[in-house]
């Protein structure tokens, strides 16, 4: 029996994001220009930050790539079966699975979004040899472009609501250097000093970020 490459799938509604949506236009927005700018036709994103930093979806790899495909009028999430539709709830934008039952079957679902490109934006710092060569072979050698310190360059300039969940993120730190502090005494162990900050900043976690995740951020 054949099984899908890869395929859509809808399992329930979006999530609120850390986010709000115009933030993540905004961003998108600003990504759209390096592709005129360097006149692209798509940019393939795979590293974890910029993965979440233009889609909301923090993925957690699994030992599977990842990746957020933009264009000039989509951006899609590719993301492991493993996952099902949790991306999908999660991200702004699109979200396409790929399997496991073939190999390389990742870059053919990157390549369904991207047919007959001749020139991509990747991230060079991030992407392995391997897989830099896979993608140049699947996509007919294109040219490509390093777009990673541009995106960098972008995501330094903190918006209003970034720098809001910073000082959110710091109280929360305060929170756990009190908590632990507090356990500090002889005879104490490491490990139970840490987990008493670690809890009191999951409980602060879920009372002022009750739709966030923890995903792979430990």
């Amino acid at each position: 029996m054949k099984r899908s490459d890869f395929f859509q799938f809808t399992n329930g509604p979006k999530i609120p994001l850390p986010f709000s949506d115009k933030e993540y236009e905004n961003r998108l927005k600003n990504l759209r220009k390096i592709i005129t700018e360097k006149n692209l036709d798509a940019v393939i994103l795979t590293s974890l930050q910029n993965v979440a930093y233009y889609s909301g979806f923090l993925y957690c790899s699994f030992g599977r790539p990842y990746a957020c495909v933009v264009t000039d009028k989509r951006n899609i999430v590719v993301s492991a079966n493993i996952d099902a539709g949790q991306p999908g709830r999660r991200c702004y934008g699109e979200n396409l699975i790929y399997t496991d039952w073939g190999r390389d079957n990742y870059f053919k679902a990157i390549i369904s979004l991207v047919k007959k490109v001749k020139k991509i934006g990747i991230e060079k710092d991030h992407l392995t040899m391997e897989r830099y060569q896979n993608l140049k072979d699947s996509l007919e050698n294109p040219e490509i472009i390093d777009i990673a310190p541009s995106a960098m360059q972008q995501r330094m300039i903190k918006s209003e609501e970034e720098i809001a969940l910073i000082k959110s993120g710091a109280k929360i730190a305060d929170i756990g250097g009190e908590a632990l502090v507090k356990e500090i005494k002889v005879g104490a162990s490491e490990i139970d000093i840490a987990m008493v900050g670690r809890d009191a900043m999951e409980k602060a976690i879920a009372k002022y970020h009750p739709n966030s995740e923890l995903r792979d951020t430990w």
